[in-house]
């Protein structure tokens, strides 16, 4: 029997950025996540591949990272073209909504257009755009754990009507 596998948390998830000293500012000097590591290699470990990079992580609170990759192109979190802006995002969660209201004034006083706070009935939440164009939240939870239970109850039921809308929306378009 195979050994069994327990993820315990992300590690890190990592994009590619414009510029490792202009994202390095924002994230360390405006959100307040330090850097903590940073990787220079002229090959890709994993593949082999000739692609000189560098690679740089910043710390958040539960010693997870939010990483980058500048490659030395000037381009940014690249996304398909036809993707909504809204959908590839990194929510980042504070311990209450009085932190993501700081957060707000902060990066608001710093010149970075900021929405919300929106309330998502189970968190709270702000968002904004990094120097690369990926898209952040910094949320607080609100829910109760009564809300978490039923949520968890009818995720399954949700999805499968969801499932079924989208068949049928995809149905109506061939005719």
């Amino acid at each position: 029997m195979p050994t069994e596998v327990k993820i315990r948390k992300l590690h890190h998830a990592a994009w590619r950025c414009i510029d490792a000293e202009e994202t390095r500012h924002f994230y360390e000097d405006l959100v307040g996540l330090p850097l903590v590591h940073t990787i220079q290699a002229d090959t890709v470990p994993s593949t082999g591949d000739p692609n000189p990079y560098f690679h740089i992580f910043f710390g958040l609170g539960d010693g997870s990272c939010i990483a980058f990759f500048d490659l030395g192109d000037q381009r940014g979190a690249t996304v398909s073209t036809d993707m909504p802006k809204w959908v590839n995002h990194f929510a980042m969660e504070v311990d209450t909504v009085e932190e993501v209201l700081a957060m707000k004034e902060r990066l608001t006083r710093a010149g970075v257009d900021v929405l919300g706070v929106t309330d998502h009935h189970f968190v709270k939440s702000i968002y904004f755009f990094d120097p690369n164009g990926l898209r952040l939240e910094v949320t607080a939870r609100t829910e109760s754990d009564e809300y978490l239970q039923a949520a968890k109850q009818r995720a399954h039921g949700e999805l499968a009507e969801w499932t079924k809308k989208k068949a049928r929306r995809q149905g109506a378009g061939r005719n």
